[in-house]
């Protein structure tokens, strides 16, 4: 880490932060931290029960990705969305990527997320809608690799949650509600089936 380093926290959410000092600073632990048009956006971290419920989703996708690699041949909880067009750097980091073309034979030292870009972009909503419904909303649309977002809303319970999927259509997405213990399919993931109940 360098000596000039930043170390953020919560208390400097919308701070305004170029790119390298968002990528060299240091984060005090036990949040989420994104750069959005250019200023710190702050969130915390998932507790026990949002956790589990996005590892019943990373799961489920990973699982997909091994039974058909011609469609995912990548899925991650890191990644990084490099979002074009936007008035300053806008990085959000969604719970869950997917990727069709990930360049898995590339140089591991010479790999960034700027070089590559989800098909699936996956949230678990606990209790910030502006930043799951709101803000991702406007930010995924305009990254075009992007054909669906899903999230997934514990607000009411986590142990019967709902998911909600945004398919990219010419005007904008198309959104429908999949209620608990309901089966979603998508036409994005063929074979791709999930039953919404996060304890299946």
């Amino acid at each position: 880490m360098p000596a000039t380093a930043l170390r953020l926290g919560p208390v400097h959410r919308g701070m305004h932060l170029s790119r390298d000092d968002f990528e060299s600073a240091e984060f005090v632990p036990g949040c989420k931290y994104e750069l959005i048009d250019g200023r710190l956006d702050v969130s915390f971290e998932p507790d026990p029960a949002e956790n589990l419920v996005e590892n019943w989703l990373f799961v489920a996708v990973q699982m997909y990705k091994q039974s058909y690699p011609d469609v995912l041949n990548y899925v991650t909880n890191k990644a990084r969305v490099a979002v074009p067009g936007r008035p300053d750097d806008t990085i959000p980091e969604p719970d869950i990527a997917a990727y069709a073309n990930f360049p898995t034979d590339r140089s591991l030292r010479r790999m960034k997320w700027d070089h590559v870009s989800p098909i699936l972009v996956c949230e678990v909503l606990s209790n910030d809608p502006v930043k799951d419904i709101e803000r991702n909303v406007e930010l995924y649309i305009e990254v075009p690799s992007i054909r669906e977002y899903w999230v997934v809303d514990i607000r009411e319970s986590a142990d019967e949650p709902e998911l909600i999927r945004h398919r990219r259509t010419r005007p904008g997405w198309a959104v429908k509600t999949f209620p608990y213990r309901s089966k979603f399919t998508t036409k994005l993931l063929p074979g791709f089936s999930l039953v919404i109940d996060p304890r299946k």
